[in-house]
């Protein structure tokens, strides 16, 4: 019963880490609405930090949406999505680290391991990972939102097809599943923090 708080930290960091993972693999971090012109309805583009995909609304069925990869080495990508690649891919490696040591903590704790030394926390490692995996993916959502605040523009390839400037931009759904796993590694970071043992 003494770490019953902390499997739900646990769960919470499970969960968070899982939102951060697919939040990396969305291309919604950015909504681009695009010129209408005659002969065409507006289209939407959706700008992840690994791909591009394209929406037409008029076109056929098996061609309504075309995807665009760029890889790591692009020259084309600006300095905001290489920050939030870099800040998403740390936070999804200290979310996993920090989900394998709870691991151990929370075997540790059941097993009567720890109780030899009240003084420490077998959380704290869990906690501190956590608390950095939610500021990376925080930094992240931060990022990309001053970038659509500013309207900033991205010089795709011509191959692309892609304005500059779009004349419209939003934030997408990958910012909400990102902020939300920020708040759940927070959360879970927090409760770790809190364990104290039952000798104590």
């Amino acid at each position: 019963r003494s770490a019953n708080c902390q499997v739900g930290g646990f769960a919470l960091a499970s969960i968070a880490w899982i939102l951060c993972s697919i939040s990396t693999g969305l291309p919604q971090w950015r909504v681009w609405y695009l010129n209408e012109t005659v002969f065409s309805k507006p289209s939407m583009a959706f700008i992840g930090i690994w791909r591009v995909c394209v929406y037409h609304q008029n076109a056929k069925p098996g061609h309504a949406r075309r995807c665009h990869e760029y890889t790591y080495h692009d020259n084309f990508i600006p300095l905001d999505i290489r920050t939030v690649e870099h800040l998403l891919l740390g936070s999804n490696i200290f979310g996993l680290i920090g989900i394998v040591t709870t691991i151990f903590a929370l075997r540790n704790v059941y097993t009567g391991s720890t109780q030899k030394n009240v003084t420490y926390n077998p959380f704290a490692i869990s906690a501190i990972l956590n608390i950095i995996a939610s500021t990376f993916v925080l930094l992240a959502v931060l990022c990309n939102y001053f970038s659509v605040i500013h309207k900033a523009g991205i010089a795709f390839p011509s191959s692309f097809h892609m304005p500059l400037y779009p004349p419209n931009q939003r934030i997408g759904i990958a910012n909400v599943v990102a902020s939300m796993a920020a708040i759940m590694f927070l959360g879970s970071g927090i409760i770790f923090f809190l364990y104290t043992s039952p000798l104590e």
